[in-house]
């Protein structure tokens, strides 16, 4: 199978998953196997949304959304251009994957398949319905992928290669466990923003979007603030306004209640709207429902810090503030060339 043939195949792909990425689930004439995948499709959305009550059917859609737009011969093309996949030796690559978000994996899955490698897959208990089923449309569009991609739930063997994502905890436990093999070993991240006090209210509805999409659960999601000293929260309050609906899902409402509790309780000073809670704290990993912020005075110093911090940092929002940033309401829509944490999952395959 050569590497017109891969690309040919996850623009398929990409064409099945745009069915179903629209708020009105909506089947087309011109997709293939369609009469064999379509149906069995919805109802592992349905069975995704019942097993992982984080997983709702508006974040399933988004995130298929956002894989079915990033799946076309354009943009495959332009991410994979400045490689040479003609060289690979396929091996066996292990991927371990985190259930955070749907498909969180993906990426690594599509790495691993258009590189010309075989893939080993551990998944998440919490997203385990919809990339299996995902791959078998694979295997029937492009019948060479048969034999190349494998799913266990069993201890890891018989691979040349591991790429694992998880915790803080879990990752030390890879390094470990793997280091005798080549690896991307990735763990905790979390993402800012850094506000000037001049964003406009569309700036600031644009970074609700980084805030609340999938709950807040993502590497990509924002879980901190930096503001000017003396910065007044109330045109951010106003701009995130419009989701308040989000409390009326139990596990979000769960989580608000028990930490604005825990604050209450431990007399933290907190500002809260009566569904998201802002408190003034220097970690990165806020909890759901929750968003810290720091002041900065200074913003040499900051970019200092940032630069310092980076280990611990997925993206940067801002607008103007560093060269690398990412734009407001633009997080979780990255590229196929946006790598996580900064590693060029291509380059690694490439060189095994």
């Amino acid at each position: 199978m050569n590497l017109r043939q891969r690309i040919n195949a996850f623009v398929k792909l990409g064409d099945f998953i745009s069915q179903f990425s629209n708020e009105a689930i909506q089947k087309k004439d011109n997709v293939e196997h369609n009469v064999l995948f379509f149906d069995g499709f919805k109802h592992q959305l349905k069975l995704a949304e019942e097993h992982n009550g984080w997983f709702t059917e508006e974040n399933i859609k988004f995130a298929l959304k956002g894989w079915s737009d990033s799946l076309t011969l354009e943009n495959i093309t332009t991410w994979l251009q400045p490689y040479n996949l003609d060289a690979v030796n396929p091996k066996t690559i292990a991927i371990i994957m985190a259930g955070n978000i749907p498909l969180v994996g993906f990426h690594d899955f599509l790495s691993v398949l258009i590189s010309g490698h075989r893939v080993l897959v551990k998944q998440s208990s919490n997203d385990k319905h919809l990339l299996p089923f995902l791959a078998k449309y694979l295997e029937y569009v492009e019948k060479d992928f048969k034999g190349k991609i494998e799913f266990t739930e069993d201890k890891l063997t018989d691979f040349d290669a591991v790429i694992a994502t998880g915790s803080n905890n879990t990752a030390r436990y890879f390094e470990y466990y793997f280091k005798g093999k080549p690896s991307i070993i990735r763990n905790n991240r979390n993402s800012v923003a850094v506000l000037n006090g001049n964003e406009s209210q569309g700036d600031l509805q644009n970074l609700s979007e980084d805030i609340f999409r999938y709950y807040g659960l993502g590497c990509r999601n924002v879980s901190k603030l930096f503001v000017p000293k003396n910065y007044k929260f109330d045109a951010f309050f106003e701009a995130i306004y419009h989701w308040h609906p989000i409390v009326e899902k139990a596990k979000y409402a769960n989580n608000y209640d028990y930490n604005k509790a825990v604050y209450l309780m431990s007399e933290f000073d907190m500002l809260e709207n009566g569904f998201f809670m802002i408190k003034e704290d220097a970690s990165y990993a806020s909890p759901i429902a929750t968003l810290f912020y720091e002041y900065y005075e200074d913003a040499d110093q900051l970019k200092q810090k940032l630069k310092a911090d980076a280990q611990q940092i997925q993206c940067v929002v801002s607008n103007g503030f560093l060269d690398n940033e990412i734009a407001f309401g633009s997080t979780q829509k990255p590229q196929l060339w946006d790598y996580a944490d900064d590693v060029d999952t291509i380059a690694f395959l490439t060189e095994i």
